[in-house]
């Protein structure tokens, strides 16, 4: 069976890091310019160069966003970026503007092409019209089937790779196109500034009632009409490779390091146990348990199995599931004293129960003992943001390895 890609999101070069160490085979990031994360950290070209040389170290790729829907005077520059992201040595460039893909196309022509979502792939003839223009996958728009999907899959060429968003936040704008936030705000969602419109309360108004709010949900404080639930397919990994979907994409260009590790964490396990043994694989509920642990909304199969209904929207409020705290990541592990050098992320206390989460291993539970500052002096509490603490372990760690409290 063809190993399918686990695709992550870095916003920054820490969580590219933990992507790639918690088991991605991919990551994608955006620059700063022309992609549709503006408020995100986004790589410098010495950040990329940075990141390219620690993903390609460890047999990964690296896909660069530049998927913005273009003005003109948004295409100032835009051949001399391609041609620098080309000399660096990304693996792809995710584009979304037919404009913007002939410039691509010019610029470098060896350079590998993906189709994002932004485009609207919702069939087997666009698909084709995109690959036999030179493109190598497409990332199908948020709203198909895993039918529709599989029909696709079955009407184009075996060369063409399918990518779709298997977890993280939903848009309730057709695959992101969304007029919303620029018209209340006049930050365009299409060139990488959306306001997130669609996460706040809203009344509704009669036109001959002015100042008359009316609830649109059985609630006096409001109701958030467009707020969808988190997408996660983690419980139907068979369906999706059996759909023929190549890259399984996680959204969250905008989310913590905590959240890159555990989500791919989970989805690298279930992956892995499903490519093992096709046969007898069986879903394993630790790991949807372990995908609660990072922050995220309540969760919904999106439109895989169906249109979505009302049941798949969040009335209530807009927060997030927080149930964990990121309170440290290990920067080093002295093995004869069984002590690791720690960054501080969330206040810790000696006597906290925490888990430790390593790649490549399950996590385990210890409580802190003990606690020393920089210059080994006991401490009770390690208070300050990124503050340097060291810690006894009761089981052996590695560089980038979590602490979680919940």
């Amino acid at each position: 069976m063809r190993k399918v890609e686990l695709l992550a999101p870095a916003g920054n070069l820490e969580k590219l890091k933990m992507a790639v160490l918690y088991g991605a085979d991919a990551v994608y990031i955006g620059g700063q310019r022309f992609g549709l994360r503006a408020q995100a950290d986004n790589f410098s070209l010495e950040d990329m160069r940075q990141g390219l040389s620690f993903v390609h170290d460890r047999g990964c790729k690296l896909y660069v966003a530049v998927n913005i829907i273009p003005h003109n005077e948004d295409l100032e520059g835009l051949p001399e970026y391609i041609e620098q992201l080309y000399e660096l040595g990304a693996d792809a460039l995710i584009v979304s503007d037919p404009g913007v893909f002939s410039v691509v196309r010019r610029t470098v022509p060896n350079m590998e092409i993906h189709i994002s979502t932004q485009a609207n792939n919702t069939n087997y003839q666009s698909a084709n019209f995109w690959h036999e223009l030179g493109a190598k996958r497409i990332v199908v728009a948020r709203e198909l089937s895993l039918e529709e999907i599989r029909e696709i899959n079955a009407r184009t060429s075996e060369s063409l790779d399918i990518e779709a968003f298997v977890h993280g936040a939903m848009c309730i704008s057709y695959s992101g196109r969304c007029l919303l936030s620029s018209y209340m705000t006049g930050r365009d969602s299409n060139r990488g500034d959306c306001a997130q419109s669609c996460r706040w309360k809203y009344h509704l108004m009669e036109e001959k009632r002015p100042g008359e709010y009316y609830p649109v949900y059985e609630d006096e404080k409001g109701t958030y009409i467009f707020n969808s639930k988190d997408l996660c397919m983690i419980e139907h990994i068979p369906e999706l490779v059996e759909a023929g979907i190549y890259s399984f994409k996680i959204e969250g260009r905008m989310k913590s390091s905590f959240y890159a590790a555990t989500v791919v964490n989970a989805y690298r396990r279930a992956i892995d146990a499903y490519l093992a043994d096709p046969q007898n694989y069986k879903f394993n509920p630790e790991w949807l348990r372990e995908l609660s642990k990072a922050s995220h909304r309540e969760y919904t199969k999106g439109f895989y199995f169906g249109k979505t209904t009302g049941e798949d929207q969040i009335y209530h409020t807009s927060s997030y599931v927080r149930d964990y705290d990121f309170v440290g990541l290990v920067l080093d592990y002295d093995r004869k004293t069984k002590t690791a050098k720690i960054e501080q992320r969330n206040r810790m206390i000696v006597g906290d129960e925490i888990e430790v989460m390593s790649p490549n291993k399950d996590y385990f539970v210890q409580t802190i003992e003990s606690m020393k500052n920089e210059d080994l002096e006991d401490i009770r509490t390690a208070p300050h943001a990124q503050m340097v603490v060291y810690m006894p372990m009761t089981e052996e760690v590695e560089p980038f390895a979590i602490l979680r409290r919940k």
